[in-house]
């Protein structure tokens, strides 16, 4: 089957039929209120650099009752874009210019883009006909391992049509970069990175971090020469997996991932999925290695991390503050399941946490929508988060930090000079947009529209 995506100059010149909110139409300061949905025609977004986006809304504060937010204010604005910067924000209808290009948001709710920062866009069946994953009960990692070893030879030739269209999806959901990991193993050689890079210059609109990832193990595959070929090529990251239970090795797996990071002055972005204590263990000596060579510091990510669920009291504290002080982050689908992370006791000893799709549908899973807001609000779920205030600080997962609001309700984002990186939705505040898993109208790229819907 031929797959294929439109072009980014076609969706453009399309016209655009937005879904508004109809309580979102009255200008001036108000609560944000529940959408009422209605249709109307509009002109495709502006193509040129220096334009004005009208009637956007943007969060003002919160609303308390006593020490409670209870709501969230919003005001509609003006907001003038140029060389892909916020400008100017005025309010609505007060300094409009005849003479640029302009957009009537009619009370769609400006938010942050969205990050997808831990995805496989090398390997889907997203695009091609209906195919569920074969059951796994009873299979371990290495019958996986086997499996795939089966299907990457049947995926890689439409494997850069399928990234393709992958990235048009997260797109869609808000997103404007993402970091993918790409399969580096036996079966396809460093043809999956081949044809990843090839799909990735066919969209300069979409920034991409790549991780070199060795699924059939660093060891077990007897990769390591494909690694450091791949790190010639450019890529980022040096990946990982599972080095006990893959590899059998564990300390001879992470050494000679880090070697290769260190060779190159790359990243790592390791998976590590083991709950045993030996995935607690795995964890303590990259904490120890990180220590040992400064180089490393700030620059390993602990993908998936499921060991740490297992931890509680002073063990998971002193984890915690070893990742901390060696400036790990972690990168988490926020599984649901038997364990659950300790998303919220990482952030709070400063250690940088990203979310990510990691699958849409493979062989793996077929449960992924690519849409970051979902997982800010699984992340409320999880985590105690369904109030107001809640609500609009689960957002951070999604957009790297980037908030409207701050926690004491000043409007912090956007800010004049800062890059319009941005999506329209339909909802009338952060809160209603992650709880409701608002639909997005419009993503922008420092200030280039690269979704309509």
């Amino acid at each position: 089957m031929q797959l294929s995506s439109p072009s980014r100059r076609d969706f453009l010149s399309q016209t655009v039929r937005w879904t508004a909110a109809g309580s979102l139409l009255a200008a001036g300061m108000g609560h944000a209120s529940q959408t009422v949905v209605t249709h109307s025609e509009r002109p495709a977004l502006p193509r040129t650099r220096h334009y004005q986006l009208l009637n956007v809304r943007l969060e003002e504060g919160f609303e308390r009752e006593g020490n409670e937010v209870i709501a969230t204010r919003t005001a509609l604005y003006d907001i003038t874009i140029n060389d892909g910067k916020f400008i100017a924000i005025d309010p609505a209808g007060s300094a409009r210019n005849s003479d640029l290009a302009n957009w009537d948001a009619q009370g769609l709710l400006l938010l942050p883009r969205t990050r997808d920062m831990h995805i496989h866009l090398d390997k889907t069946f997203y695009s091609g006909p209906w195919q569920a994953p074969r059951p796994r009960q009873g299979k371990t990692i290495m019958d996986m391992i086997a499996r795939e070893q089966v299907l990457i030879p049947q995926l890689l030739p439409t494997s850069q049509a399928r990234a393709e269209a992958l990235i048009g999806l997260l797109q869609s959901k808000g997103s404007t970069a993402a970091r993918s990991h790409c399969n580096i193993d036996p079966v396809s050689g460093l043809k999956s990175l081949e044809h990843l890079k090839l799909a990735l210059a066919n969209h300069p609109d979409f920034d991409c971090e790549i991780v070199a990832f060795p699924q059939h193990g660093l060891l077990h595959s007897k990769v390591d020469g494909l690694m450091r070929e791949a790190m010639a090529l450019g890529v980022q990251y040096v990946g990982g997996l599972d080095p006990t239970n893959v590899d059998g090795a564990m300390q001879a797996s992470l050494d000679a991932m880090f070697q290769t990071a260190l060779d190159y002055q790359r990243g790592v972005d390791i998976h590590l999925h083991e709950t045993s204590p030996a995935g607690v263990a795995a964890i303590q000596y990259m904490v120890d290695t990180i220590a040992k060579n400064p180089l490393l510091k700030g620059k390993v990510t602990l993908s998936h991390g499921f060991a740490l669920g297992t931890l509680e009291g002073k063990a998971l504290d002193q984890m915690i503050d070893g990742m901390a002080e060696q400036q790990m982050s972690v990168a988490s689908t926020i599984p649901i399941g038997k364990l659950t992370m300790p998303l919220p006791q990482l952030q709070a000893a400063g250690i940088t946490v990203m979310t990510g799709t990691d699958s849409v549908i493979d062989h793996w899973s077929p449960f992924g929508s690519g849409s970051m807001l979902e997982k800010a609000n699984l992340y409320a779920q999880l985590y105690r988060g369904s109030d107001e205030f809640g609500l609009s600080r689960a957002l951070h997962i999604a957009t790297g930090g980037i908030l409207p609001l701050s926690s004491q309700g000043e409007r912090q984002w956007p800010q004049l000079q800062d890059e319009a990186s941005m999506m329209l939705v339909a909802a009338s505040c952060s809160a209603e947009a992650v709880a409701r898993i608002a639909p997005v109208h419009a993503t922008f790229r420092r200030g280039t529209a690269v979704y309509a819907a």
